[in-house]
């Protein structure tokens, strides 16, 4: 949508919060008009950046890990990094009514990059952990499901190891984890240690791409593998928009070694 300013608004997230409002068309107006204002006020409002004090902002400073197609196509955002094939990881300002993700040009006033993005990843550790499951299934696929209001929980999966240590109390071990950021208010992860992460797998790709549709702030429909901090691809849609599963060299030979392990015992 472009108003009168000539100024471009994105209202996916509007139409998602209208599609899973449980009240349904009655919520449509209040929640409507409750969008646009805050748009509005975050557009006319002065830049956080350039208004409020340097120590206040370092301390809304967050990564956020989400979609190419969020990002403008914009030279400004080169700084940010690639974690999947699309996906970038920004940082941005977690402010009272919005997120404002920073250009490169808005951060330089802050300091810099390298170190602002230390300071971004120990208010993402510090986040607390508002609501969190264990989705058991009968084929013995289980997997953790985070929860929460925050729009960067999804992007926890910058540091899973810390998170994983607080909800399950224990850490993500050599092989990794499976891990799936559906939309920015939900992360869900299966440690690979047995033979369990093949149900996992085929169950976490499935939901992944069911809690991607329509929701709000989508980031990516598929699970990806985790291990040391780097993401690889598992799942993938084909031309018919089928789901598949697509296991590289690397996590072919992890899999097998677990079930030569299961087998040995």
């Amino acid at each position: 949508m472009t108003d009168s300013a000539n100024r471009h608004y994105n209202l996916y997230n509007l139409a998602a919060g209208c599609h899973n409002n449980e009240r349904g068309q009655r919520a449509w107006a209040s929640l409507i008009r409750d969008h646009v204002d805050k748009l509005v006020r975050a557009m006319d409002a002065p830049s956080a950046v350039e208004t409020l004090p340097t120590d206040e902002l370092w301390a809304r400073l967050y990564p956020r890990v989400t979609s190419d197609d969020n990002l403008p196509d914009d030279p400004a955002f080169g700084y940010a990094p690639v974690p999947a094939p699309g996906l970038r990881e920004v940082l941005a300002l977690d402010l009272p009514e919005s997120v404002q993700t920073l250009p490169g040009d808005a951060l330089a006033q802050l300091g810099d990059i390298a170190e602002l993005r230390l300071r971004a990843m120990n208010n993402l550790r510090a986040l607390p952990v508002e609501d969190h499951d264990v989705v058991k299934q009968d084929d013995g696929a289980t997997f953790r499901v985070v929860l929460g209001d925050s729009f960067f929980t999804a992007s926890r999966v910058l540091v899973l190891d810390d998170l994983a240590e607080r909800v399950s109390g224990e850490g993500i071990g050599p092989d990794g984890a499976l891990v799936a950021m559906p939309f920015r208010h939900m992360l869900a992860f299966h440690p690979v240690v047995g033979v369990d992460v093949i149900p996992s797998l085929n169950a976490l790709a499935a939901f992944a791409a069911y809690r991607h549709e329509e929701a709000p702030g989508p980031v990516s429909p598929y699970v990806y593998w985790w291990r040391r901090g780097r993401l690889t691809q598992l799942s993938e849609r084909d031309e018919d928009g089928q789901l598949s599963i697509v296991v590289g060299a690397e996590f072919q030979a992890v899999l097998e070694r677990l079930l030569d392990e299961d087998e040995g015992h």
